[in-house]
């Protein structure tokens, strides 16, 4: 199929529109079943954090208790081979992302194929993103390895955007005498609010945002009798910016493309995990009708994990991120911009360290630290807030009270 094809295609899906399969869905709650099975679990979880010297919580640099998160998840088994998943949450994270409820995932999960050793799943609505390491677990606090993941690839300004799509999606799993392999394919779209443009953009936006269309694929193996699972993932993406009536900014299309390598080796008490990538970006109009730019960005995360004993856990984190991979420190951002955008715009580097102690059976508390070094991963990355984050080096620190059911 041809790109221009293929991408008029995916733009005329009707999973594009909010909660999307809404009435598909309730339509299938409807279906007689002797297997009618419901799961529902919770979580609730606030905390304390402080990012001084940055916009990344606010704009004061002071402790917040902005780091809220409650969420409710559920899934109904309509038939052997058909159930009906979906979670709800409430989010309060500062800049980090929007605030307020969220329907996260809303899908069917029809398993076509469910053999020995092959299996074959289709999902089908507000589809969860399969293909990261972190990327279907990353919406559930206690699921997660730190309060703040790598930003380098979870990008926190773009979690809603990574955390699920509304459209079609596949997984297949295989086992063969060479390892387990998993393939997953899926191609959708997430509508972007008001609030979601302005952190992606800048405040000084009033055009509309939305996201064309995302298509994604991700391979993963696990040789035979090896602690090792190695993946591979793709992304391609496509963005526009539609400009509100004598608005400053000019309507704009962005690309954005992904290949990203991810390797895990586990232990029985410790765990090394790792995520590369190569993103291209590709900025057309905005600031100019003929404006034109593309750059290939780099970066990427290694993290060990260990369990000192049951229910105690450290963790530590080495994050890399630029902007631009020919131009590492910024230095040909800050010239370009004749000096208004300080290199440090360019990259951002971390090392983080973290603790968790279970309390109790479903009660854990979380706490670290982040050391940063510029400011590459703060919102908003087109129109960047030059007047809060005017330090390079900043640190950042969390600690947040998680119970689940």
């Amino acid at each position: 199929m041809k790109y221009s094809n293929f991408q008029r295609w995916a733009e005329s899906l009707p999973f594009s529109r909010p909660f999307v399969g809404l009435l598909a869905l309730m339509g299938c709650l409807a279906l007689p079943s002797q297997a009618n099975e419901w799961q529902w679990h919770g979580f609730l979880a606030q905390g304390v954090i402080q990012a001084d010297k940055s916009n990344f919580i606010n704009r004061s640099g002071e402790p917040s208790l902005a780091l809220t998160e409650l969420g409710l998840n559920g899934a109904l088994q309509l038939q052997p081979n058909l159930r009906v998943a979906g979670q709800v949450v409430y989010l309060d994270g500062g800049n980090r992302y929007p605030d307020g409820l969220k329907l996260d995932y809303l899908f069917v999960d029809w398993a076509l194929v469910n053999q020995l050793d092959w299996r074959l799943n289709v999902y089908a609505g507000r589809f969860k993103n399969q293909h990261w390491i972190y990327s279907s677990t990353r919406d559930v606090p206690l699921t997660r390895p730190s309060i703040v993941l790598p930003q380098s690839v979870y990008f926190d300004t773009f979690r809603d955007i990574a955390v699920s799509s509304d459209g079609l999606a596949l997984k297949a799993s295989v086992d063969t005498t060479a390892g387990h392999l998993e393939l997953n394919w899926s191609l959708g779209a997430t509508p972007l609010s008001d609030k979601q443009t302005r952190l992606l953009l800048g405040e000084q936006v009033q055009g509309k945002s939305r996201q064309k269309y995302v298509h994604q694929a991700s391979l993963f193996w696990q040789p035979e009798f090896s602690n090792w699972t190695l993946g591979i993932s793709l992304l391609d993406s496509e963005f526009s910016y539609r400009s509100a009536a004598e608005a400053p900014f000019l309507d704009a299309d962005f690309v954005v493309q992904r290949v990203m390598f991810n390797a895990q080796y586990l232990q029985e008490r410790w765990q090394l995990v790792a995520e590369v990538f190569q993103e291209r970006m590709d900025t057309s109009g905005f600031f100019a009708p003929d404006f034109e730019v593309q750059q290939f960005g780099q970066g990427g995360y290694v993290q060990g994990l260990y369990q000192v004993s049951p229910g105690f856990r450290l963790n530590a984190t080495l994050d890399y991120f630029v902007a631009n991979k020919d131009d590492r420190r910024g230095k040909n951002l800050e010239q370009s911009s004749q000096g208004s955008i300080p290199a440090y715009f360019g990259y951002q580097h971390s090392f983080s360290l973290a603790a968790s102690k279970d309390l109790a059976p479903r009660v854990r508390v979380q706490l670290e630290h982040h050391w940063m070094e510029g400011t590459g991963r703060l919102a908003p990355g087109v129109l960047p807030d030059l007047v809060t984050n005017q330090d390079r080096y900043w640190q950042l620190w969390a600690l947040q009270l998680m119970y689940w059911f």
